[in-house]
């Protein structure tokens, strides 16, 4: 089932990558209609070599080996490469926390964006456009210390986890942590003691729907 699910994060890695839907992804390497990605999507098929041809076509940056089996790296040109970020897919304000006893599913190979340690999709509604529904955040972990005012962190507290923009609070010793969507979210103030850990959002893969 292992086997079954990488394929399909394999293909998602690229569709994210060529920045497509599902559906325009399969019309523009010349499949008939998205179900065919979708029974690679559910664990019913494999990818095919048919399909990885079709990919491989259109995207020729795309190592067809990795496609097909997972070794290697996504790209097969090296100037395309870059690090390979474990890619936790669940949602980031419900697994950050306990990423000690989670398991990447797969390897994200994005050009360099400065040090990632992880990706997580984050599916929550308060960032608005900044952060839609079922981006891909690149995430780095920094010391509390080092938080910037007015950047986009995951913030790891004792009572909540959020992704918030940060902003200076007026009271020393706390922070302000602002919504993208300030209309119908409210600001939250934590004491600078009560955050556990803080990742610095470094890049977001966003799929246009």
């Amino acid at each position: 089932m292992r086997e079954k699910q990488n394929n399909w994060l394999r293909i998602e890695a690229v569709i994210k990558w060529a920045n497509m839907s599902t559906n325009y992804f399969a019309r523009y390497i010349g499949l008939a209609r998205g179900e065919n990605l979708y029974q690679i999507k559910r664990g019913n098929n494999g990818i095919s070599l048919d399909v990885a041809d079709r990919i491989v076509a259109k995207f020729p940056q795309i190592d067809k080996l990795w496609l097909l089996t997972g070794e290697g790296q996504m790209f097969s040109d090296d100037s395309m490469r870059g690090p390979q970020i474990p890619y936790y897919d669940v949602d980031v304000e419900q697994g950050i926390a306990n990423l000690d006893r989670l398991e990447a599913q797969c390897n994200l190979i994005v050009p360099p964006v400065g040090g990632c340690d992880l990706a997580m999709s984050y599916t929550g509604r308060a960032m608005g456009d900044c952060v839609p529904p079922g981006t891909i955040l690149l995430l780095k972990a920094v010391d509390r210390d080092a938080i910037i005012p007015g950047e986009e962190y995951v913030i790891v507290c004792r009572k909540i986890v959020t992704l918030r923009i940060v902003r200076a609070a007026e009271e020393e010793g706390k922070v302000r942590l602002v919504a993208g969507d300030r209309e119908h979210y409210d600001d939250i103030v934590l004491n600078d003691s009560d955050i556990l850990s803080v990742y610095k959002v470094k890049g977001k893969l966003i799929i246009n729907s």
